[in-house]
């Protein structure tokens, strides 16, 4: 087979291509300019995103990718801009995002030597990536690309970084394309155990009140549609993580909500009288489990994950299958006899409608005083037939948003989970733009996270992203302001925050913003925004002092919730 030389730059955008990818997200600089000069001869086939900071590439990369199930990738330089990248590539490692991270570095000779903007990217990302690796050599990029996307989305997704030294980048070698899909040592999928499947399948059948805990890996694998058919043969109510709200419809009837620290009532109670607990595609992250020396300790444990190392890892199982969710639901849908557990489910409603009575209600249909987050939430996701994405910064704007939007599509949820980075949602909220180009993109931030990442406004105007921005401004670091409430006496400690004009600020990047701060504004305005195209910010100023409730204290049983402080 003849090949062609080319530079280590052009061979680095061929392979991207040849891995699929459309869309770059990226910031130029020294170190990582032959590649932006390759990039010059494919904008035909890679539509590149400047944002204003690397940290935005990299949350835009994860917005991108979270609802597209698509690998997102970003590029930057060498030094700052790579150091830029680390809040991203950690917040993607545990929140399992399958992203490429490509930083320029300083020339192989001048590796150690303390050269212009080096710094040792390998060193520095290895415990918080899926894979690095340094290239050094131009014939070692069509390789490494291929192997760097084959680990980001094969098994649990993650990210990789790739460190792109500047040598390899103007070297010329031969080139044809690589396909990575087999590494010896990484068994990205576990052969499923038909007979851990069986006994997960006994269990299940002899259960007499079932909980099933739905995570993110359900959606991870594709797994929606085999969840479900499964919840409903058996009559089993689940409830769901942060991250895996949109793997079930809002409104299905086996749908019991929220799992949590801020979750719903119903299913943190419930977690502590069911018989058997079947946790799919979750980790049994300390917000869902509370305290763990009375969390679910009478029921039975089944847990369903692709990664070794989450089996048993948080909460002792009795049975574990490890496998992809997919594979491992399919092979357990034709073991499952159909039931009917309607007493169990009925037991549910009682503290669904104490939640309502003591939370809900007041929450989404207040008649008097400020605006509340809560109705701000709803009244939109009403508004968008609640086929919206959701994109949430970090904060009381994420728990209201995730707890009060409601979802009926797959892939509809976009927050910073384990990591909760603030300043994530602006940039992710862009990604997801270009990820999912015909849905509506709802971004709910707080104004502490907002002005983390404010500079990415200069790329909606740019690119003319969409995104449906909703501030709910109260003035203060909105989260910690109620901690500080609840568990240090109300001693605000530097969270009341000074503010500069939103509205304005928009204007100056071109984007069409409206404040609001009476209820009877409410509907008009979200009707302005939603009819708008192209980016709109809405500010709704809030009751400073609205607290997210339900919550279980830190360290306290997961069913001993606060409904009122």
């Amino acid at each position: 087979m003849q090949t062609l030389k080319i530079t280590g730059a052009e061979a680095l955008m061929r392979s991207l291509v040849a891995e699929g990818v459309d869309t770059l997200f990226g910031y130029p600089g020294g170190a990582i300019m032959p590649a932006y000069d390759a990039l010059y001869n494919h904008k035909h086939d890679l539509n590149h995103i400047l944002v204003r900071h690397e940290q935005g590439a990299v949350h835009a990369a994860q917005g991108y990718a979270r609802v597209s199930g698509r690998v997102g990738c970003a590029i930057v330089t060498s030094g700052p801009g790579a150091t830029n990248t680390v809040t991203g590539v950690a917040d993607a490692m545990i929140d399992s995002t399958p992203i490429v991270v490509i930083c320029g570095q300083v020339g192989a000779s001048l590796l150690g030597t303390d050269a212009f903007q080096e710094v040792d990217v390998v060193g520095m990302t290895q415990p918080i990536s899926k894979w690095n690796y340094q290239i050094r050599r131009a014939e070692d990029v069509a390789w490494a690309v291929s192997r760097a996307f084959f680990i980001a989305r094969s098994g649990r997704p993650g990210p990789v970084v790739l460190d792109f030294a500047k040598n390899a980048q103007t070297e010329l070698t031969d080139y044809e394309p690589a396909h990575v899909d087999f590494i010896r040592s990484y068994v990205p999928k576990p052969q499923l155990d038909m007979e851990a499947v069986r006994t997960a399948a006994q269990m299940i059948n002899a259960a007499q009140r079932p909980f099933v805990l739905v995570g993110q890996g359900v959606e991870l694998a594709s797994a929606t549609e085999e969840l479900r058919a499964l919840l409903e043969k058996a009559q089993l109510p689940a409830g769901c993580t942060l991250l895996g709200l949109s793997a079930l419809p809002t409104a299905h009837p086996l749908n019991m909500g929220m799992l949590g620290m801020h979750g719903n009532l119903g299913p943190n109670v419930m977690t502590n009288q069911c018989d058997v607990l079947i946790a799919i595609g979750m980790r049994f992250d300390d917000r869902v489990t509370g305290n763990l020396k009375t969390y679910a300790r009478q029921a039975k444990v089944i847990h369903f994950d692709i990664d070794p190392s989450e089996i048993n890892k948080i909460v002792h199982c009795d049975c574990s299958v490890l496998a992809d969710c997919k594979e491992a639901l399919q092979a357990l849908l034709p073991l499952i006899e159909p039931a009917s557990h309607q007493s169990w489910i009925d037991s549910f409603k009682p503290y669904a409608e104490r939640e309502y009575e003591k939370v809900i209600n007041g929450a989404i249909h207040p008649t008097e005083g400020p605006l509340l987050m809560g109705e701000v939430v709803r009244a939109i996701s009403d508004a968008t037939n609640q086929e919206a994405v959701l994109v949430t910064d970090v904060g009381q704007n994420q728990m209201f948003g995730c707890r009060y939007f409601q979802y009926s599509k797959p892939r509809s949820v976009v927050t910073s989970g384990g990591c909760g980075t603030m300043g994530f949602g602006l940039p992710a909220a862009i990604g997801a733009t270009f990820g999912a180009p015909e849905r509506m993109v709802c971004l709910f931030v707080g104004d502490g996270g907002l002005q983390m990442t404010l500079q990415e406004l200069g790329t909606i105007m740019e690119q003319g992203a969409p995104v449906k921005i909703i501030l709910l401004n109260n003035n203060y670091l909105g989260n910690v302001r109620q901690w500080q409430a609840m568990f240090f006496r109300h001693r605000y400690s530097f969270t009341p925050m000074l503010n500069p004009d939103y509205e304005l600020i928009a204007k100056a990047y071109g984007i069409p913003a409206r404040t609001i701060t009476e209820r009877s504004d409410l509907q008009t305005a979200i009707n302005e925004m939603l009819s708008a195209d192209g980016p709109f910010l809405l500010q709704c100023a809030v009751m400073e002092e609205d607290n997210v409730l339900p919550m279980t204290p830190p360290g306290a049983d997961v069913d001993k919730m606060l409904l009122e402080v």
